[in-house]
């Protein structure tokens, strides 16, 4: 069974004492520097100046100086804007200012795995990944909890990299619900994986093919909307917090029955197979390779592909139905329509 590791296990020493650069101050970032403040370490915000990311860290109350000079000041710079922006800032705004031995730390690998980072090899080069979104991870350290991580280390110039890499975890709150050991490759292609196979791509095609289902056989737009996708958070929820067996708990008899002779019927075989494909284009770097050309050549595929999804018959169905749900808007004195 893999070890979890938790407070006891991280040395913050390992990082205080030096200076930690947060460089991307979006949803991660500004969890982040807020949390590794509070927890102790000293923190500077590398960002543009006139930018959103320079205003909102300003009026976090943190010194903002620009990224290169940032990375001149740093012990570890936490790499943290979008991946495919990584290449140009490592290249143009942090390889050339980070001293020797210093640590660069991304929450995803992609950019290192992939290539699009060559990291210099008198850095350590880490991984914290928390399993949550930033304001998750802000929310939990709150109220002294935290959120579950992982960690891994690629290149160790200074032999203290996995140290560092824990302590950085744990003043994020990370070590406080426990820490996985992992690889980049591993953190990346699961990552992946998940988002298409699962999370995103599996999860949305499966509420729209089951809509889409129900629609042609003469059942209401407005029916098959809350059976297909309403519903599903209901699902989620219980799956999230106790996994299949609360999830089968709160359900009916009947639904169970249904879960168990006909979910093998929808994803049998073949769904496997369609999911084996997506793994080995994740692996082999054919997705990744995709991904960066759809970028450099401006990104008209992905734009109308992106459109005719968000342009989806259930997509005006449920814009209309959550209108008459209050709790679902947006200021605290909406009405339901």
């Amino acid at each position: 069974m893999e070890m979890i590791y938790t407070e006891q296990h991280a040395n913050p020493a390992a990082l205080k004492g030096g200076r930690i650069a947060i460089v991307g101050y979006g949803s991660q970032g500004r969890a982040h520097a807020r949390n590794l403040r509070d927890s102790g370490f000293d923190v500077v915000v590398g960002a543009r100046a006139g930018g959103g990311a320079e205003r909102k860290a300003k009026a976090d109350g943190f010194r903002v100086v620009s990224p290169a000079e940032a990375a001149k000041e740093a012990d570890l710079v936490a790499l943290l804007t979008p991946d495919m922006s990584h290449r140009s800032v490592y290249a143009h705004e942090i390889a050339p200012n980070l001293k020797a031995e210093a640590a660069l730390l991304v929450a995803h690998g992609f950019s290192v795995h992939y290539g699009e980072i060559v990291p210099r090899k008198d850095i350590d080069v880490v991984l914290v990944a928390p399993k949550g979104p930033g304001d998750l991870v802000r929310r939990e350290y709150e109220i002294g909890r935290g959120v579950p991580c992982l960690f891994a280390v690629q290149q160790d110039a200074s032999a203290a990299a996995r140290e560092r890499a824990l302590a950085y975890a744990s003043g994020i709150g990370g070590t406080l619900a426990g820490a996985i050991e992992t690889s980049f490759a591993e953190e990346t292609e699961t990552d992946l994986f998940g988002e298409q196979a699962v999370l995103c791509g599996g999860a949305s095609e499966l509420i729209t093919a089951g809509y889409e289902t129900l629609v042609e056989a003469g059942y209401k737009p407005e029916v098959a909307y809350f059976e297909c996708l309403h519903e599903l958070k209901l699902i989620v929820d219980l799956l999230y917090e106790g996994g299949l067996a609360k999830m089968h708990e709160f359900v009916s008899e009947t639904a169970k029955y249904g879960d168990l002779v006909s979910g093998p019927r929808v994803v049998n075989g073949e769904t496997r197979e369609r999911m084996r494909e997506v793994l080995r284009d994740i692996q082999t770097g054919k997705f990744a390779q995709e991904w960066i050309f759809e970028n450099e050549s401006g990104k008209q595929n992905y734009d109308a592909m992106l459109a005719a999804d968000l342009d989806q018959p259930i997509e005006k169905v449920g814009a209309r139905l959550r209108q008459h749900m209050a709790w679902l808007q947006s200021k605290p004195d909406a009405k339901a329509a």
